[in-house]
């Protein structure tokens, strides 16, 4: 039996360990869930100590399955999700038994004090950061800092969720580039640390991690966590990435221009580059990668498959008794005609993004009438979904060139009907490939095998992907969706209008 790379997809809602051989071939998975707490508005918080009892069972439900060898581990990396802050005090232990994620937005007011002393704009074109700046780690640190003072004071050094994972593992406190990207106070360009941002928060510099590369081998595996594990006490640790870059990596992102879709809960595009998009008015937010010398640049749809499933629950009730109601909801879809007899859908039921006119914009149908049937609003949603996709790709589009295929992943990926829509809508060839909702994990793997020297670089990922479909754009639909997505655009801005006026009006 060949070495085999341990990988570990530490998302919001769980954690999937999986094994790689040498080759990069999947042999085996193991998903355990976990909790999301949400004790006051703004407020979601998970509990370190949750993803970590997660890994040990995901591992030791791993190790159980056929063709796994623990022995034969030699190597791992986690993927994590992004600008989480765990504080680890100067005796080694949690100070928190539940922390703030990625979505916690809660620092709002620390957000405001920062920028009295500093352009938004100079800021965001630094750090790419463009996501609302009150989600990103540092003004978590100055809510924690404010609001905890006896814990900020115990603090040694707040790290990231797969940090933290890095730490129980081996003991030793690091991020990488790709984490450290979603700082709020990270140079793109410089690839290090900004010291003027970080003294214009009023956090120590000392708190933060040290930043070395995602395949720098922090250390072995710790003695009684190879014996907790069943792993060998030789494993070795490569620092690993943050989710973003983790899954462009996983899905074959590698060089210049080189792009893909993720259609999910949220949906986003992602492209890979030598230099970072940043526009200030769209906002696309960017991450280091964890291939050397490169960024990935992304825009989102906050409500993607979450409007979809939205859809589902209240206008599809009827097909709930499906064995596949998603399926039975695309086959009604494919039955309408493109513009779904001029109904639009903005999918903005999670409030706006980067892409939108205001945050206060609101999601729904525009041009119902009577003679529209379920089949209308079923592609009416699609359709939307995938326009405002479209938007945040034209934005890209400005600052870099992409390549002929669009690789999609994610579960909407799975559905025929809506990669013909993508292709039609983008004009690019929509590619699905073997690798589907893996690409975290092989992203993680892919990071420990370089590290580890299994493997000379990266240009072993693309080379694991086998084309499952190609669909090629029908450019007379092209045509057609042309026109509706000038429609889109207008109907959006006025949206986000109405939007506004409801937030402002009391009743």
């Amino acid at each position: 039996m060949s070495d085999q790379i341990l990988a570990f997809d530490l998302g919001t809602g769980g954690v999937k360990a999986s094994v790689y051989n040498e080759m990069g071939d999947s042999v085996a998975e193991s998903f355990v869930s976990y909790d999301t707490y949400y004790p006051q508005s703004g407020y979601h918080e998970q509990k370190p100590n949750e993803w970590w009892q997660a890994v040990i069972t995901s591992t030791r439900n791993l190790f159980l399955k056929p063709g796994v060898d623990p022995k034969k581990v030699i190597c791992l990396a986690v993927s994590g999700h992004s600008l989480g802050v765990i504080p680890i005090g100067h005796d080694g232990d949690l100070l928190s038994e539940t922390v703030p994620i990625w979505s916690d937005f809660r620092a709002v007011e620390q957000a405001k004090n920062f920028f009295k002393n500093l352009s938004l704009e100079e800021w965001y074109l630094t750090t790419g950061c463009g996501f609302p700046a009150h989600l990103y780690s540092i003004f978590k640190l100055m809510w924690f800092k404010e609001h905890t003072p006896e814990v900020y004071k115990k603090t040694a050094k707040y790290i990231g969720t797969k940090d933290y994972i890095n730490y129980k593992l081996t003991g030793k406190l690091y991020t990488d580039f790709s984490y450290a990207s979603g700082s709020g106070v990270y140079d793109l360009k410089a690839w290090s640390y900004k010291s003027d941002y970080i003294k214009n928060s009023g956090v120590s510099k000392e708190k933060l991690p040290e930043i070395v590369p995602s395949t720098e081998i922090i250390s072995t595996i710790l003695p009684e966590v190879a014996k907790e594990l069943g792993l060998s006490e030789n494993t070795k640790v490569a620092c690993g990435g943050v989710d973003n870059s983790c899954m462009a990596l996983g899905v074959g992102c590698v060089d210049e221009g080189m792009a893909y879709t993720s259609l999910g809960s949220s949906a986003w595009i992602a492209v890979s580059g030598k230099e970072p998009i940043v526009d200030f008015h769209k906002k696309p937010y960017v991450f280091t990668h964890c291939v050397p010398g490169l960024f990935v640049s992304s825009v989102g749809v906050f409500a993607a498959g979450s409007s979809f499933r939205w859809l589902r629950d209240n206008i599809c009730r009827d097909l709930l008794g499906e064995k596949e109601p998603y399926d039975a909801m695309t086959q009604l879809a494919s039955q309408s005609p493109i513009g779904a007899k001029k109904l639009i859908f903005n999918p903005s039921l999670a409030g706006g993004s980067s892409l939108d006119k205001s945050p206060n914009v609101k999601g729904g149908f525009i041009g119902l009438q009577l003679g529209h049937t379920q089949n209308d609003l079923i592609r009416a949603a699609m359709e939307g979904i995938s326009l405002s996709l479209r938007i945040g790709f034209d934005v890209m589009k400005n600052y870099t060139s992409f390549t002929d295929d669009m690789l999609i992943v994610g579960g909407g990926g799975r559905s025929q009907f809506w990669r013909n829509l993508l292709a039609d809508i983008y004009k690019k060839n929509i590619v699905e490939t073997n690798i589907g909702q893996d690409a975290g994990s092989l992203g993680a793997a892919a990071v420990a095998a370089v590290g580890a020297g299994l493997w000379k670089d990266f240009n072993v990922v693309p080379k694991l992907h086998i084309e499952k479909s190609r669909i090629i754009p029908n450019l007379e639909n092209h045509r057609k969706y042309e026109i509706i997505l000038s429609l889109f655009k207008h109907i959006a801005d006025v949206q986000a209008d109405l939007g506004d006026l409801i937030e402002q009006t009391n009743w």
